[in-house]
């Protein structure tokens, strides 16, 4: 079954093209990976099926529903959750109450604690419950974000750049974390990192300039010699 897709989506901007006519599918189960050059149109795209940013045509459907026009916070009571480039934790609550805000989108009382705990454990913040998120290294912060998503038992699990800023161990940690999520969660994934991009994904697909360049596996992604000309930097 179909998750998330879109259809001839496309976002001007004082009339410059960010994304143009994009049709996507991303079946429930999947994990995808979105890569591209800097400045191909993805934090717009992505943007887009948050509701962060409306689309100038096209549509967003999402369990078979058009969301095109929802705000954001109507996405996420569907059961859409994201983290963004720059962190967007709160910084004067403890690693706790800000995962604790997120898990009341779907629990209360004395059910919030036990989805609390077991988030942190996860994404290997549990010893680290009463400090105040805003003294987190980055790295930590971006682990805190990914808690705070998988607090909503989100259907579709956004993550924008998730391993920037993680030491070589928490790569690793989060590629296993991945690989744990997938019985349960679809993931979209926009990485640099190639390894991650490698190992966790199921499918990839490549913007540039705003359009598909390319998409399928990760081997055949990553031999695509329109994809190494534009991206990799191999030709």
């Amino acid at each position: 079954m179909t998750l998330l897709s879109t259809q001839g989506l496309s976002r001007n901007f004082d009339g410059l093209r960010a994304v143009h006519d994009v049709d996507f599918d991303l079946p429930e189960g999947q994990v995808r990976a979105l890569i591209g050059p800097n400045g191909a149109g993805k934090t717009t795209f992505v943007s887009m099926l948050c509701g962060r940013i409306l689309p100038s045509s096209g549509r967003v459907m999402f369990g078979g529903k058009d969301i095109s026009h929802l705000p954001a916070h109507r996405r996420i009571n569907l059961g859409m959750a994201y983290t963004f480039q720059i962190t967007s934790v709160f910084a004067n609550l403890s690693v706790f109450e800000n995962v604790a805000l997120a898990a009341r989108r779907r629990v209360a009382g004395a059910e919030v604690a036990p989805v609390v705990n077991a988030v942190l454990g996860r994404v290997g913040l549990h010893e680290r419950p009463d400090q105040n998120a805003g003294d987190l290294s980055y790295g930590h912060q971006r682990l805190l974000e990914i808690a705070m998503g998988l607090a909503q038992a989100p259907r579709l699990l956004i993550l924008d750049e998730p391993t920037q800023g993680l030491t070589d161990q928490e790569i690793a940690d989060f590629k296993a974390l991945i690989g744990d999520l997938k019985a349960t969660t679809t993931i979209l994934l926009i990485e640099h990192n190639m390894s991650v991009v490698m190992e966790v994904a199921d499918i990839v697909t490549v913007l540039n300039f705003g359009e598909v360049l390319a998409e399928g596996p990760p081997e055949a992604v990553h031999a695509n010699p329109a994809v190494q000309a534009a991206y990799l930097g191999t030709g």
